[in-house]
């Protein structure tokens, strides 16, 4: 059975029932520095059709993507490998932020800090994400994965991968989630598909990568 999580006060509630770490930082960005970031990203982001490989066959995909980083880091998912471009101050000073809204609930890691961005453009409803996990072996154990929306309210979801059980939220224009702890290990996460949308989001999900 799917639910909706509730409204979050407080960013260091966790909003997964077990195995995992969700954090709902709500919009970090007032809206006319969201509109800003939104104008920017469309306009500037060096954006291309990701890839996946298929039963050995090589597809790309409707959704767009960009991989930037502190070095050159060589990501490989589904098959592809991408090499991160250098960060643009736009990049980094979205970032800076996410970073001082996490530095309250995780005092267990003083000056902690993301090294890569992967960014996703879906131009419409009709695009999304596939259910997967970031479980990728050089993004280390126990990974902690920044999501920054910009644009049209997508549903983002979670399923258990062992019980099945489905959680959903709305993400909205400027909102700030973070999943961290074993979350990665256990469950899967998809950004669903709706034709009523005809708005494009970006998505920017900063993590911190093992060269």
């Amino acid at each position: 059975m799917t639910h909706l999580f509730a409204a979050q006060q407080d960013p260091a509630d966790n909003l997964l029932p077990f195995d995992g770490i969700l954090n709902d930082h709500g919009a970090v960005f007032a809206p006319d520095e969201a509109d800003a970031h939104l104008r920017h990203l469309l306009a500037d982001i060096p954006w291309r059709h990701d890839e996946v490989v298929i039963a050995g066959r090589r597809i790309s995909t409707a959704r767009q993507v960009a991989w930037y980083g502190d070095a050159a880091f060589g990501y490989t998912y589904s098959g592809v490998t991408r090499t991160a471009l250098p960060w643009t101050d736009r990049l980094l000073a979205i970032k800076a932020r996410v970073e001082q809204c996490m530095a309250p609930i995780r005092p267990e890691y003083p000056g902690f800090r993301f090294n890569a961005c992967l960014l996703n453009l879906y131009a419409d409803g009709t695009q999304g994400m596939a259910w997967h996990s970031d479980d990728e072996a050089n993004l280390g154990p126990d990974t902690v994965i920044a999501s920054v929306s910009f644009g049209a309210t997508r549903t983002f979801a979670l399923r258990h991968k062992r019980t099945g059980d489905k959680r959903e939220m709305p993400l909205t224009h400027g909102q700030l989630i973070v999943m961290r702890g074993s979350t990665q290990t256990h469950w899967q996460h998809a950004v669903l598909k709706s034709t009523r949308i005809h708005a494009p989001r970006v998505s920017l999900t900063f993590r911190t990568f093992l060269a």
